[in-house]
């Protein structure tokens, strides 16, 4: 790294004469050393600021919108506080646990804990040989998904779970769960990178990884007291319906962000997000129709949220009408989990974040393999084998399931041993604004 930023500074000082006055092998050196482009890294530092307005204000008004009155300061606090943990964590020990040199295809070594040997000049390559990125742009960028990943669990155990587990549960669930699942996905010694499982933006990763881990969290914690014979509508679709349009805006960063280049891979992601949420929306709305409902303002919204999951494995994965099929069906199905599979189950998960974020994933994991092909719009080559796509998609997701179900049943059951997991029925019931956080949201 010395010897190329020596190379570099010289090829600056003495242009392409300083350069022909190298020695052969230093000339093969330079040319090997990947350039910083201002334009990407420029598009790469919107992206983040892009995915971190999806946390807030996004997603603490989508939650926070969706819960009742009482609860909804502490909803919003919450995700604020896990990503604001969580970017610690990932400058710490986080970074170097999914992205750092060496390790295996679970896990990636320790060599650059607490950001060692990073700087200014460090760059990390894009998908365009020769073209690179600033790492701190790289880290930050990486840094939000981690911080919007532990923040959608929250989803499924708002108003009843402490703010103390909250913050304990959040430090072991990105350490053994999140970290390692990036490392396997998207670093390129990781398992199913090598494997070649296709997950553009974060299918696994980011949405099956927490909706299962919703799941399993809100059932080890038990419903909220009176749920399900108590009416528990969303106490302000307003702010709902404001945090999902934050959402989608932001998403264009997580989406299109993902090709670490403002090129014509971001430009496909792009159109993606977009035909995909728009089928996804308005399928949500007729599935309510055909079943003899209204179509809802909180069906627009969850259809939204819906058919953006299903398109972040897809984004740059999928010709534009490969995914709008793909965010239509997504719709659907994640209609029927939420309005017919959780009542059949009866477990709680109080905003739908497995039926949402963990349906969806899976459908927009798995649909990736069939929306590639080219001989349906994807950027698949000639020769794309989907059997064998499916079954590598399908491993993908296995692994996810179960990795993020075994993670989660420990950092829960750390949190409650530490905290005691669950406030009193009396704190539940005057709500958790007041009794977690000393104050409320209306007066």
């Amino acid at each position: 790294m010395k010897l190329l930023n020596k190379i570099g500074g010289m090829a600056a000082a003495g242009g392409i004469a300083a350069l022909a006055a190298m020695p052969a092998w230093a000339q093969d050196a330079a040319a090997a050393a990947p350039t910083v482009n201002k334009g990407d890294t420029a598009w790469m530092m919107v992206s983040t600021l892009l995915v971190l307005m999806m946390i807030v204000p996004g997603l603490a008004l989508f939650y926070g919108g969706l819960t009742r009155s009482k609860n909804m300061l502490s909803t919003m606090t919450q995700v604020g506080a896990v990503a604001c943990f969580a970017m610690l964590i990932w400058v710490m020990w986080g970074y170097t646990e999914a992205f750092g040199d060496g390790g295996n295809g679970f896990i990636a070594g320790f060599g650059k804990l607490f950001l060692k040997g990073i700087t200014p000049d460090s760059t990390a390559a894009t998908f365009t040989a020769g073209v690179a990125i600033p790492e701190y742009v790289f880290i930050c960028f990486q840094m939000t998904f981690a911080a919007i990943t532990v923040a959608l669990v929250l989803g499924s155990v708002v108003e009843r779970m402490k703010f103390s587990a909250v913050m304990v549960f959040a430090l072991v669930w990105l350490t053994i769960v999140y970290f390692p699942i990036a490392h396997m996905v998207w670093a390129s010694n990781g398992i199913f990178f090598g494997l070649g499982a296709l997950d553009f933006a974060g299918g696994t990763v980011v949405h099956i990884n927490a909706g299962v881990s919703a799941l399993v969290a809100s059932i080890i914690l038990g419903k909220r007291m009176g749920y399900p014979t108590t009416p528990m509508p969303p106490h302000s679709l307003t702010l709902t319906g404001v945090g999902t349009g934050l959402l989608w805006v932001g998403w264009f960063g997580f989406n299109a962000g993902s090709a670490l280049e403002a090129n014509g891979s971001a430009g496909l992601a792009m159109i993606n997000t977009f035909v995909a949420t728009a089928s996804a929306g308005l399928f949500w709305m007729l599935a309510e129709r055909l079943v003899g409902h209204k179509p809802s303002a909180l069906g627009f919204c969850s259809g939204i949220v819906a058919g953006l999951v299903a398109v972040t494995p897809a984004a740059g994965n999928s010709g534009p009408f490969g995914a709008i099929v793909l965010g239509a069906v997504a719709s659907v199905i994640c209609f029927f989990a939420v309005s017919k599979l959780k009542p059949a189950l009866g477990y709680d998960d109080a905003l739908d974040a497995f039926g949402v974020h963990g349906i969806g994933g899976m459908i927009g994991a798995i649909g990736t393999g069939i929306v590639y092909a080219p001989s349906l719009g994807g950027p698949g080559k000639p020769d794309f084998d989907m059997a064998h796509q499916l079954i590598v998609q399908v491993e993908a997701v296995a692994t996810t399931i179960v990795w993020a179900s075994i993670g989660t049943v420990i950092a829960i059951f750390i949190a409650k041993a530490l905290t005691g997991l669950r406030v009193s029925p009396e704190v539940e019931q005057e709500g958790l604004d007041l009794g977690e956080h000393g104050e409320r949201a209306y007066n």
